[in-house]
C-alpha cells in the first residue's frame, strides 16, 4: 500500500466519531475513512500512512449500505459537511451511535455488565431540533456568486447554500435565503479567508423552541471592507434589518444585531456587538425554568433533547442525594447554570464555576428571573478556582467541554472524596480517559446511558454515576 494508491472495499464498522474502516483485498492492514458508514462499498485514496495504520479520502460510495435510505431527507446531504448519519433510518442511528460508545466504554469500565449500559434515549425531534445556527458567507466554488450557509464536506474553503437544511425550522430558512439575496444584491463580498479582505463573516441565528423567541446577529468584518460604490454600512444594516422584520415567522423576533469581527481566524468573536433592532437576549425554558439567553453565551442547541439529557442526570443525581436538602453541591463547567439551578430545590446550596465571563453572567442572572437564591456562579478556570472556593462539596456534577477535563483539575476533583458523581460528557473518547483515572483512584461506575442530542449528525451525549468504591 502506498500513499496516492486508490483502493475500493467495504466499510466494515465504524469506531466514534466517524471513522469508517475497511478492509483491503489482499492488503493486510485497514484503512480508515471518514463519512462513511457500515456496510457501504467506496472507493478511497490513500493519504496517510504512520505506524501501521493508514488513512484514505473518500472519492466515492459506490454501493449503499442495505440499512440506507434511497433517498435522504435532506437535498444537501451530500454536499454539507453537517449531518454524515442523516441517510440511515432514525432507530439505525441510534443503533450505531450506541455501539460506538459500549465499544469505547466496555474495556474500560472494570466491572461493565450489559445491565449498567441503560442504552440510548433519543430526541423527541429528529429534524428542526436545532436552536441555534452559525452559518458562514462564501462562495460555492471559487470566484462564484455569493453564498451562506455551511462548509462543503471536506473543504475548508467552500460553502454549500442550506436552503433546505432540515435540522432547522423554516424561520432559519427564510432569514438564510433572505440574508443571501440581500447581500448579493448589493454586490457586498464575502470576508476571503486566505486574502484577509471582504466584509460579510457569519450569520448567527438563535430560536427558542419553547418561546419561539428569535435572535439573529450579522457578524462582519471592518467598515473598511466595503467596496466604494455601496451604500454605507449603516444604511445597509437598516436595509436588512427592515427586510428581516418584513419575513413572515412562525416565532417572533426579540433582536437582531450586528457584531464587528476583524481577527484573521474562521471564528467568530465578538469585538462589540450593536443592537439594530430589540433587544441582545431571549429567553427560552426547560424542565419549568426560565432562560435568558444572549448571542454568545453557551446553551444546549437541542431544547427538547436538553430536557431528556438533564432528566436523565436529574434522576442519577437524585437517586444519590437521597432527599438530603442540606447538601453542597458543585457544578462544574456549568454553562448558564442550567444544571445548577435545576438542583437548588433538592440542596442547600450549588455552586457553579464557569470558564466563560458571559455565561457566568447570564447564570446570575437566570437565577434571580427563577426566583432562586442558594446558587453561586464563579468565572474562571475549574483547574484554579476549585483552590478559591470555601465550601467543600458533598456531591460533584461534571459537564465538561469536548476535550474532557485537565488531569489537575481532576486530581483535585478527586480529592474532595465525595462519595458520588455525575459526569456528563459529549465525547465518550474524553470520557473514557478520565473514568480510567477515576476509577484507578477509587470510583466504581454505576450506571451509563446515551442521549441523542444531534440527530443525523456523529455526536451523542453519555451520563455516567460514579460512586466510591467502599459506598455500597
Amino acid at each position: 500500500m502506498k500513499k496516492g494508491q486508490v483502493f475500493e472495499g467495504v466499510v466494515a464498522y465504524t469506531d466514534f466519531p466517524n471513522k469508517g474502516v475497511v478492509e483491503v483485498e489482499n492488503e493486510t492492514r485497514s484503512v480508515i475513512v471518514k463519512n462513511t458508514i457500515p456496510g457501504q462499498t467506496v472507493s478511497f485514496s490513500v493519504n496517510k500512512l504512520r505506524k501501521g495504520k493508514a488513512e484514505g479520502r473518500l472519492l466515492e460510495i459506490l454501493e449503499k449500505a442495505p440499512a440506507e435510505l434511497d433517498t435522504p431527507y435532506c437535498e444537501h446531504f451530500r454536499s454539507c459537511g453537517g449531518c454524515t448519519y442523516q441517510s440511515l433510518p432514525y432507530e439505525e442511528q441510534l443503533a450505531l451511535k450506541s455501539t460506538q460508545v459500549q465499544k469505547l466504554l466496555a474495556p474500560v469500565i472494570t466491572n461493565w455488565s450489559d445491565t449498567l449500559f441503560e442504552g440510548i434515549k433519543p430526541s423527541p425531534n429528529q429534524f428542526s431540533y436545532r436552536n441555534k445556527m452559525e452559518f458562514t458567507f462564501g462562495d460555492a466554488y471559487k470566484d462564484g456568486p455569493l453564498a451562506l450557509g455551511m462548509h462543503k464536506r471536506g473543504s475548508f474553503y467552500d460553502i454549500v447554500p442550506v436552503s433546505g437544511c432540515q435540522i432547522v425550522d423554516e424561520d432559519y430558512r427564510k432569514i438564510l435565503a433572505f440574508v443571501q439575496e440581500y447581500f448579493d444584491t448589493h454586490k457586498i463580498p464575502f470576508y476571503h479567508r486566505l486574502r484577509h479582505t471582504g466584509y460579510l463573516r457569519h450569520l448567527l441565528v438563535r430560536k427558542a423552541v419553547k418561546t419561539g423567541e428569535i435572535l439573529i446577529d450579522l457578524v462582519t468584518a471592518s467598515e473598511s471592507e466595503l467596496p466604494e460604490n455601496t451604500p454605507d454600512e449603516q444604511t445597509l444594516l437598516d436595509g436588512m434589518t427592515k427586510g428581516l422584520l418584513a419575513l413572515d415567522y412562525t416565532g417572533k423576533v426579540t433582536g437582531i444585531l450586528h457584531t464587528r469581527n476583524t481577527g484573521v481566524a474562521d471564528t467568530i468573536a465578538n469585538e462589540g456587538t450593536d443592537i439594530l433592532y430589540g433587544q441582545d437576549y431571549f429567553f427560552e425554558e426547560l424542565l419549568g425554568l426560565k432562560f435568558k439567553i444572549s448571542p454568545f453565551s453557551f446553551f444546549q442547541t437541542n431544547s427538547l433533547g436538553a430536557e431528556v439529557l438533564y432528566e436523565t442526570a436529574r434522576d442519577y443525581i437524585g437517586s444519590s442525594l437521597d432527599d438530603n436538602a442540606d447538601q453542597v453541591v458543585f457544578d462544574l463547567y456549568s454553562g448558564t447554570g442550567t444544571i445548577a439551578q435545576m438542583l437548588s430545590p433538592v440542596a442547600k446550596k450549588v455552586v457553579g464555576v464557569e470558564i466563560i465571563e458571559e455565561a457566568v453572567e447570564a447564570a446570575k442572572e437566570n437565577a434571580v428571573l427563577n426566583g432562586l437564591t442558594n446558587c453561586e456562579f464563579i468565572a474562571g478556570d475549574v483547574l484554579k478556582v476549585l483552590d478559591e472556593i470555601a465550601e467543600k462539596p458533598d456531591f460533584i456534577v461534571l459537564d465538561p467541554p469536548r476535550d474532557g477535563i485537565h488531569p489537575k483539575a481532576l486530581e483535585k476533583i478527586i480529592r474532595y472524596g465525595v462519595k458520588r458523581m455525575v459526569y456528563i460528557s459529549c465525547k465518550p473518547t474524553s470520557l473514557a480517559r478520565d473514568l480510567e483515572t477515576l476509577q484507578a483512584r477509587g470510583y466504581e461506575v454505576k450506571r451509563v446511558c446515551c442521549v441523542d442530542m444531534f440527530p443525523g449528525t456523529v455526536h451523542v451525549e453519555t451520563v455516567v454515576l460514579l460512586s466510591q468504591s467502599n459506598d455500597l
